[in-house]
């Protein structure tokens, strides 16, 4: 039993009844299996029955328990609900107090409040009163010329003085001066007093400002609102506040110390603090930093344009981000319109001929940069001509593709230099640079565009296109022996620069121009300028390539001989191809990755084509001029099948397939008659042309007999 109570009320793990028989059945001796004892299931029975009638005991005893509590439960119920009522009506009789006590407060504040403004009538005037005959007692003395009373004598109490004769000072300056009281008010309305009791006044704010006195500083200025000397006070403590500001030799952070400091301490002294800040924030502009931007300027204004403009743009941002600075402090309304009116006072004589002086020294920096390059080059820059016979020439040449003219030697020179761009990109830069910065919102985009011009001027038409237009005239003839071809440098060097040119535009020139009509004329204007340099490139391309061919047509002339196809001895030929093959072959490897290194993207593979389809051309007309026996036939197919190796290098589909088919024609050159029908038929050669394949089969030194004649027709 004392089993099962725990079992029933342990509140760690939940009641299972099977587990609880199964621990039943398994402590009752002869209720299991336990060391080999025998199963008793009466035993077990007698046990389970006297364990129900415990339940049924124990159930009995928690019902009674269970009623008991429901019983208890339900009359502290009725009590507390009782309770409650008992609460809510004294809560109910509270309420009730409560607006009557509000109901009689209400009335009583009425009538104080209707005392308190028959007590203020009564005493406003009296107030008044009292006043008038205070200024009538000090009226009296100023007319009798002695000043007894304590308030004129004491130093200490300037601030009351200052209101009496303020008030006194009122008064007479609405008198007549032909009355006879006005002539005897004449001392009062005269500015001596009051301009004197005014400087003691103003005096006393400069020895407080000294001592840094801020609470003396406050009353004084306080009375001086009211005096004609106000505007005096805020200007000497303008004066006083930059003694010893501007010592160190940055004058902007100087200043931007100085209106921080200042910017804490006026709001503890000035009613109006934001009118004062900005007084001296226009002091600071129009004294100090306009003296200072006058120095610093002028200085190299006419002498020296390029530290002018230097100077001038450091000294437009330092100014500007110290107006940004300045735009955290409380200024008034419209501070940006204000602190963008000071500036301007400041630079507007600088800006409003800024640009010609950019064009002017970038103009001339840039011809000096390119000046100096050439004289390194011991080169003298000759004239590229334009109009008449020179417009003819050049529409001539670029419709025959020939050389109009002398070639000239360039040693190699591609008269490129990466150096010379950096440097002229580098001075267009800054020029965008201070072009954003200096010049007015509704000019940036005309003003942008004068100097892209520039840039395409020097480094476009003065520098690639100069190199180009020497290239082209440094590319040699076609027919020209060991010819040093350069022209492929001037591409990669032009292509490299012009990469540069292209990241300036959209880097530095797009930004300023995007939303304004000079973005179509700039894109145009660029637009241009590539397609007359692609117009020369195109061109010297072509003719390097011709040059190319060239040089392999001298090799193959000079290292190919007749007997190479039709050896003396047939059973003697101990080469795999040709000399002139193995030639021919390096040298086309060589200008293979000449050209890799020199182009990029798409350029490569369509250059790499035209020089593949014209390589090939060459060798299917050089193998035209021989006649070929057995053993030079297979020469033949070994030095195509070199050839292929090569065009592999291209890899170019089209070339290697031009290749393919040379190779399968050249096995006409060695196949048994009685097989060319089905060499003919054959997948490379069926789509070819009759007259081709027959133009490789007379080439055989067989050709004539019947047997192939017969054979072939």
């Amino acid at each position: 039993v004392a089993h099962c109570k725990g079992f029933f009320f342990c509140g760690q793990e939940p009641f299972v009844a099977d587990e609880y028989i199964e621990r039943l059945a398994w402590r009752t001796p002869g209720g299991g299996s336990r060391g080999g004892e025998a199963f008793d299931p009466k035993r077990l029975l007698e046990e389970f029955v006297n364990h129900i009638q415990e339940l049924q005991v124990m159930d009995e005893r928690i019902q009674r328990k269970v009623e008991k509590l429901e019983q208890q439960c339900q009359k502290e119920a009725k009590e507390f609900a009782k309770k409650v009522q008992e609460l809510q009506k004294s809560n109910q009789v509270a309420f009730q107090h409560f607006q009557e006590l509000d109901e009689h407060i209400s009335y009583v504040a009425t009538k104080v409040c209707h005392l308190g403004d028959q007590l203020e009538g009564v005493n406003t005037p009296r107030q008044r009163a009292v006043e008038a005959q205070k200024l009538m007692k000090y009226f009296n003395e100023f007319l009798d010329g002695e000043l007894k009373s304590d308030v004129f004598t004491n130093s200490e109490k300037i601030k009351e003085a200052a209101d009496i004769i303020q008030k006194l000072h009122l008064i007479a300056q609405e008198l007549p001066f032909d009355s006879l009281m006005g002539f005897c008010c004449y001392p009062l309305s005269s500015p001596g007093k009051y301009h004197d009791l005014e400087c003691q006044l103003i005096q006393e704010f400069t020895n407080a400002q000294r001592r840094g006195e801020i609470s003396r500083m406050r009353e004084v200025a306080a009375v001086l609102l009211h005096f004609k000397g106000y505007s005096h006070c805020v200007d000497v403590y303008i004066k006083q506040c930059q003694e010893g500001a501007f010592l160190r030799n940055d004058v902007f952070e100087d200043a931007a110390i100085l209106c921080q400091r200042v910017n804490k301490q006026v709001g503890e002294i000035f009613s109006n603090p934001e009118t004062v800040l900005a007084k001296l924030i226009q002091n600071i502009f129009e004294v100090k930093l306009q003296s200072y931007v006058k120095d610093q300027l002028e200085e190299h204004r006419k002498s020296d344009a390029e530290q002018y403009l230097k100077n001038l743009y450091d000294l437009y941002t330092r100014t500007t981000n110290l107006s940004s600075k300045l735009m955290e402090f409380n200024l008034g309304t419209d501070k940006q319109t204000f602190l963008s009116k000071l500036i301007k006072a400041i630079f507007i004589s600088y800006l409003e001929n800024y640009i010609e002086v950019e064009i002017g020294y970038l103009k001339s920096r840039s011809a000096m940069i390119l000046q100096r390059y050439y004289d390194s080059k011991n080169h003298q820059k000759r004239s590229i001509g334009t109009g008449g016979i020179q417009d003819l020439k050049e529409r001539l040449r670029q419709r025959t593709n020939l050389p109009l003219g002398p070639s000239i030697d360039t040693h190699g020179e591609t008269f490129l230099s990466q150096e010379v761009v950096v440097n002229l990109l580098q001075e267009t830069k800054q020029a965008f640079e201070r072009c954003h910065r200096l010049s007015d919102p509704s000019d940036l985009p005309k003003n942008a565009f004068r100097i892209f011009s520039m840039l395409v001027e020097f480094l476009c038409t003065e520098h690639i296109d100069y190199a180009l237009e020497t290239g082209l005239a440094g590319i040699p003839s076609s027919d020209s022996k060991n010819a040093n071809l350069y022209f492929l440098d001037v591409v990669h060097q032009a292509n490299t620069i012009f990469h540069l040119f292209d990241k300036q535009f959209n880097d530095h020139l797009m930004p300023l121009i995007s939303s304004s009509p000079k973005l179509s004329e700039c894109l145009q204007k660029k637009k241009d300028i590539i397609e007359q340099m692609e117009v020369k490139l195109d061109m010297g391309i072509d003719r390097t390539l011709n040059c190319m061919i060239g040089q392999m047509k001298h090799i193959l002339a000079a290292e190919q001989k007749k007997t190479d196809f039709k050896p003396e001895d047939e059973n003697n030929v101990l080469i795999q191809y040709t000399n002139a093959c193995v030639k021919v072959c390096g040298y086309v490897r060589k200008q293979v990755e000449k050209i890799r290194n020199s182009m990029d993207g798409k350029n490569v593979d369509t250059v790499l084509m035209e020089f593949g389809v014209r390589f090939h051309r060459l060798i299917y007309e050089h193998l035209q001029q021989y006649s070929y026996s057995c053993m030079g036939g297979m020469l033949a197919i070994c030095d195509v099948a070199e050839y292929r190796k090569c065009a592999k290098d291209f890899k170019i589909a089209l070339v290697l397939q031009l290749f393919d088919t040379l190779h399968a024609l050249c096995n006409l050159l060695v196949v048994a008659p009685d097989n060319l029908k089905q060499v003919c038929s054959g997948e490379q050669l069926a789509n070819l042309d009759k007259n081709i394949l027959h133009s490789f089969v007379q080439l055989r030194v067989d050709y004539r007999s019947a047997r192939l004649a017969r054979h072939f027709s």
